[in-house]
């Protein structure tokens, strides 16, 4: 399993906002410069950002975007399901059938289990985690992630 690549670059665009904090909207120009991505890219991850309610727009001289609640309100799940969705979406198993219409294992999947396991496992860590929690620099994230208790733990 590996985040898109619109996954991470959108948390980044929500971090950099979260840092950035109530001290005005940040331009697409400053997202971009800010994160290493083109201004075309940034404008397309926040508009899906804007679209799934994580961040909201003015126009204008003094435009640009900002969070729509507070840092500590949004997980970093909130931002996985408005970019890419559930690791594991309930018609997985039909994008999946081999060569076949259906897939052999449609009524007893070991491995079905498996991935809705996995699925629940890391959707719990994250929505534990919110954009607040993302300010902290990798030495001390590595620390809380440690230490930290997440919904994954009381899944286990």
């Amino acid at each position: 399993m590996q985040l898109l690549a619109q996954e991470e670059y959108g948390l980044r665009c929500l971090s950099r906002l979260s840092r950035h904090g109530g001290e005005g909207p940040l331009t697409i120009q400053e997202i971009a410069r800010a994160e290493g991505l083109s201004s075309d890219y940034a404008a397309k991850l926040l508009r899906e950002l804007r679209r799934g309610g994580l961040v909201t727009s003015t126009r204008g001289a003094a435009g640009g975007y900002r969070l729509t609640r507070g840092a500590s309100e949004i997980t970093v799940w909130d931002a996985i399901e408005v970019l890419g969705g559930s690791l594991f979406p309930e018609r997985f198993c039909e994008c999946h059938p081999g060569l076949r219409h259906d897939c052999v294992r449609g009524a007893d999947c070991a491995l079905r289990a498996l991935w809705r396991r996995v699925d629940t496992a890391i959707r719990g860590v994250l929505q534990g985690i919110t954009l607040d929690d993302l300010r902290r620099n990798e030495p001390e994230m590595k620390q809380w992630l440690g230490s930290a208790p997440t919904q994954a733990t009381e899944i286990s």
